[in-house]
């Protein structure tokens, strides 16, 4: 029950406060660990080496250290315990921070076509200055259908399993991938290892995200799309929860974009390439919100089975 009680309170906050902009936040000092050792490393020879030491000690000491807190915690205090689990839990969402984020892009592309451009760098790993009013709104959809997966269901299929230790090393395991998984000249020998970690932590969550997209807007006869257009992308997994949406909105996503000053060549979600307008970003919310309460209702229901059958469960 108190993995219940730390899910419910963690998720709640995020949904009322999103991401706090004034605290310190762990996903910022895993950024800059990231970076230090990215700079140290990243040079000479055995790149890909270096790359592979580097994200299996990051995320293997994140897991180890979050256990031995919380099993200190424990033995202070279980109030203690939980109040800290639980603000770890709100950490490690992002649902209602790209929300907005997502939200204010509609409404900076709606006032100047610059605008909309700075708001959406602030999401999305792309170029951005070369961008049209339809390739900003199509990248703030992107972006926000791939995080329903990786910034809400990822983290809690992780929690369901290894509970808040098992969350933050998964936060580990997407920062990396976020700031060193690229293909470009830079990255992709340091980055590789970090890149395919995350491609194997995030596979069953990218998969559950889309079949959940598709369940709460009763459009299952979407899923041939979504999986025929998932494959197709160079992601192993970002690209289903895209193609679910770019269904569920009959519209078209993806294509070629400049990363870090190179040209990718990515191939296109969808055939429909009509305007995308201000009702599309308030649809594609609300998808998102269904998706969240109904995978946070079926990780309680799995919890508490598991107590019901005394099943032993880690944190």
């Amino acid at each position: 029950m108190k993995a219940i009680l730390i899910l419910l309170v963690g998720w709640v906050a995020d949904l009322l406060f999103g991401d706090p902009s004034r605290l310190p936040h762990p996903v910022v000092l895993f950024g800059r660990i990231i970076a230090a050792f990215e700079r140290w490393l990243n040079r000479g020879r055995w790149r890909k080496a270096k790359g592979a030491v580097t994200a299996v000690v990051l995320i293997a000491a994140v897991y180890a250290g979050t256990c031995v807190l919380m099993q200190w915690l424990y033995g202070i205090h279980v109030g203690l315990y939980m109040a800290v689990g639980a603000i770890l839990v709100f950490y490690c969402l992002a649902g209602t921070t790209l929300i907005r984020e997502v939200r204010e892009v509609f409404h900076a592309v709606d006032r100047s076509l610059d605008e909309g451009r700075a708001q959406v760098s602030r999401i999305v790993g792309r170029d951005t200055s070369r961008l049209s009013a339809q390739e900003v709104r199509a990248a703030a959809l992107e972006t926000l259908a791939e995080n329903l997966s990786d910034g809400v269901v990822a983290p809690l299929f992780w929690y369901l399993l290894l509970g808040v230790p098992g969350m933050l090393a998964y936060k580990m395991v997407n920062t990396l991938d976020s700031m060193i998984g690229y293909r470009t000249d830079r990255y992709r020998d340091f980055g590789c290892w970090a890149a395919r970690i995350d491609d194997v932590a995030n596979y069953l969550p990218a998969r559950i995200t889309t079949l959940l997209m598709l369940v709460v807007v009763w459009r299952l006869d979407l899923l041939p799309f979504a999986t025929w257009y998932g494959r197709e992308q160079d992601s192993p997994n970002s690209g289903y929860p895209e193609a679910a949406l770019a269904g569920i909105l009959d519209c078209r996503f993806g294509g070629p974009h400049y990363y870090f000053g190179q040209y990718f060549d990515k191939a296109y979600i969808g055939t429909n390439d009509r305007p995308l307008v201000t009702a599309d970003v308030h649809r594609a919310i609300a998808i998102n919100r269904r998706v969240e309460v109904s995978w946070v209702l079926l990780i309680v229901l799995v919890r508490f089975t598991l107590f019901l059958f005394h099943f032993p469960i880690l944190f």
